[in-house]
């Protein structure tokens, strides 16, 4: 990509919690900015009084912006949002550039792929880790997958609102990796709420287990996430709902079976998030699981 930002313009799908600190640090270092307009969309006043414009379609945004990125729910959204009537691939300039910083399925992501490119444009997945906190501050985790070049090009986009960046590879081998990330700190939550919950139903006190795993084998991030719902009830600093643990795991399980890899671990924390969102919790944070498992053990 060459560098001179003002004549390259970059569109934002998806000005949700994450999206907003990616659209508001592109702004920030200087590309121009549009974004498709929305009602689930976090407040925009802020980016349109720095300039931003917003487009009714993905048709039309794509049609004024040389890069757009997605940034949605998962692969549902992003097949809607690009192949919809009125959407993305409608209104792609040749040599356009769709970057997915969604988490999807990888066979899905290597078709949306083929579809950008009969469509006369490129691709990368580029999926985030990290929260919204970090989104805001530019300080995201990207895992990119794609053409090098292609991702050499774009990758001072990338890194106005990234402080990590990893090439993973061809196209979706960011969203194989980021489905591998997440079931590693995803499943290490839930196997650790599980054991809390069992420290709690035995008696142990939340203090002491912290101490046992923290000296051991239990340590590690997901200990110091979880420890503040363990000692105080605190979820503050892990919010990650139950629903998005379960559609994460979700496409996991289903990128396990179209690769034949063993999935059962996977199978069975993907059964504790189900239970949990079933019973009418999906909305809970993952640290929540904790008191969630104890209660519903404890009424068994």
């Amino acid at each position: 990509m060459n560098d001179n930002r003002a004549d390259i313009r970059v569109g934002v799908v998806g000005i949700g919690l994450m999206g907003h600190g990616i659209a508001s640090n592109i702004q920030k270092h200087g590309w121009p900015l549009g974004f498709l307009d929305h009602p689930g969309n976090q407040p925009v006043d802020a980016l349109v009084g720095n300039g931003a414009q917003r487009f009714a379609t993905g048709r039309e945004l794509a049609a004024h912006c040389d890069v757009v990125i997605v940034c949605v729910t998962g692969s549902p959204q992003v097949e809607d949002v690009l192949f919809r009537d009125d959407g993305v691939l409608k209104g792609l300039k040749p040599g356009g550039v769709v970057i997915d910083c969604s988490t999807a399925i990888p066979s899905s992501t290597e078709q949306i792929a083929d579809a950008v490119a009969t469509a006369g444009g490129r691709f990368l997945d580029a999926p985030m880790t990290r929260t919204p906190k970090e989104a805001a501050e530019g300080r995201l985790n990207l895992i990119v997958g794609g053409d090098r070049e292609l991702f050499e090009k774009h990758k001072p986009l990338l890194e106005s609102f990234a402080e990590n960046i990893t090439y993973a590879g061809p196209v979706g081998a960011g969203h194989k990796l980021k489905l591998l990330h997440n079931f590693v700190s995803v499943g290490f939550s839930t196997v650790l709420a599980e054991a809390a919950a069992c420290a709690q139903l035995g008696g142990i006190e939340p203090e002491t287990l912290v101490e046992v795993l923290a000296k051991g084998g239990g340590a590690g991030a997901i200990l110091q996430r979880l420890q503040p719902y363990i000692l105080e009830r605190d979820s503050s600093g892990f919010r990650f709902s139950i629903a998005n643990a379960h559609k994460d795991l979700g496409y996991y399980v289903a990128m396990a079976g179209d690769l034949q890899a063993n999935k059962n671990a996977a199978n069975g924390i993907l059964a504790v998030l189900e239970d949990a969102r079933n019973a009418g919790h999906a909305e809970a944070a993952i640290p929540e699981l904790i008191g969630l498992l104890a209660e519903g053990e404890r009424d068994r």
